[in-house]
C-alpha cells in the first residue's frame, strides 16, 4: 500500500496494483481499474515515485533481497536527496559482479 492523501489533507492507503491511470487535471486525478476515482493531494511525479518504490519494494522482498533502505513515503512530500543516495549505491551494488549458481532439476519419469 501506498500512502497518499486527499486534497483537504485527510490520508488514506492505496493498493497501487489498482492503479489504471493518473492525470494531472491540475490536480492529480487516480482512476482505479474498477472505474472509482480520487483526487490526491501528491503531484503525478510524487505518486510515480511512490508508485515505483513500492514495486521495487515488493519485487525486492520476493527475491530475498534486502532492499529496505530505511526509506519511507511521507504524505504530502515527494522523494529527497535520500532516495537518490539510496538509488546510487543500490547501482553501485548492482553493478558488482556477482555468482551464479545453476541447477539442474531431475528429469520426471513417465
Amino acid at each position: 500500500m501506498i500512502l497518499l492523501n486527499r486534497l483537504n489533507g485527510q490520508p488514506f492507503a492505496l493498493n497501487p496494483d489498482l492503479l489504471e491511470r493518473a492525470e494531472a487535471t491540475p490536480d492529480t486525478v487516480i482512476t482505479l481499474v474498477n472505474g472509482a476515482k480520487y483526487v490526491v493531494a501528491q503531484s503525478l511525479d510524487e505518486l510515480a515515485a511512490l508508485v515505483s518504490q513500492h514495486r521495487a519494494l515488493i519485487l525486492g522482498q520476493a527475491q530475498g533481497a534486502d532492499h529496505d533502505h530505511g526509506l519511507r513515503a511521507v504524505p504530502g512530500h515527494g522523494p529527497g536527496p535520500e532516495v537518490a543516495a539510496a538509488k546510487a549505491a543500490e547501482a553501485s551494488t548492482a553493478s558488482e559482479a556477482t555468482e551464479a549458481t545453476l541447477l539442474h532439476l531431475p528429469e520426471r519419469g513417465r
